[in-house]
């Protein structure tokens, strides 16, 4: 089964090359493949195994053939070896800091934005093929603002400080575009979220695509 990318996604994606898009997409439903896990889960120990296998089985492709799984053989056949199975298992544990039912430290919540969305978008420069340009500070904040959208844990997330603003590459501006919908989002933390595909967002991520800022 297709995993569903959210809209921002779906529109980011569209604008990566046609080459590129299906090790981006792989990597990117990896990201929801996760986040169904606490989405789905009601137990938090069998959360937290189905987590640990997720991350055993990431790490096993660098040595055997994907399972029967669509996510992993789309792993297996479009990302590895640009990115290992090693890498892409280390972003299980940002996941796994989210089980805690209580509110999270400063510390827990840099570590999951730095495990979940810092590591997302160093390895998607990497499948764009920029490595020069810095991304991690703007994935830490994506998922921050992913979270506050899609958790209760809204209150819990801070906007980081607001980075010097670059003009991105080309290649990865598809990844900018995300990024300006975070930085977007978390200044509108404390009121109610902006609809995902609403024609305010879908024209930031145009302008972006366009600028680079």
């Amino acid at each position: 089964m297709t995993l569903i990318l959210d809209p921002d996604r779906q529109l980011a994606l569209a604008y990566v090359p046609v080459a590129a898009r299906p090790a981006v997409a792989a990597l990117w439903q990896l990201d929801v493949s996760f986040a169904s896990i606490l989405v789905t889960g009601t137990q938090p120990m069998v959360s937290q195994l189905r987590l640990a296998w997720w991350r055993e089985a990431l790490e096993r492709l660098d040595s055997a053939p994907a399972p029967a799984e669509p996510v992993l053989q789309a792993l297996a056949a479009r990302v590895l070896p640009v990115v290992s199975g090693a890498e892409l298992a280390a972003m299980e544990e940002g996941w796994l800091i989210l089980l805690s039912d209580a509110a999270l430290t400063e510390d827990e919540m840099a570590r999951y934005a730095a495990l979940r969305g810092g590591l997302l978008f160093a390895y998607a420069a990497r499948l764009l093929g920029d490595v020069a340009f810095p991304v991690t500070r703007a994935g830490e904040a994506w998922a921050l603002a992913d979270l506050a959208r899609r958790s209760g844990r809204r209150n819990e997330v801070v906007a980081p400080a607001p980075e010097s603003k670059s003009k991105w590459p080309k290649k990865l501006r598809p990844l900018g575009m995300l990024a300006a919908l975070a930085r977007r989002d978390l200044e509108r933390l404390g009121r109610e979220s902006e609809k995902q595909g609403s024609p305010g967002r879908m024209l930031r991520m145009v302008r972006h695509r366009i600028s680079g800022y």
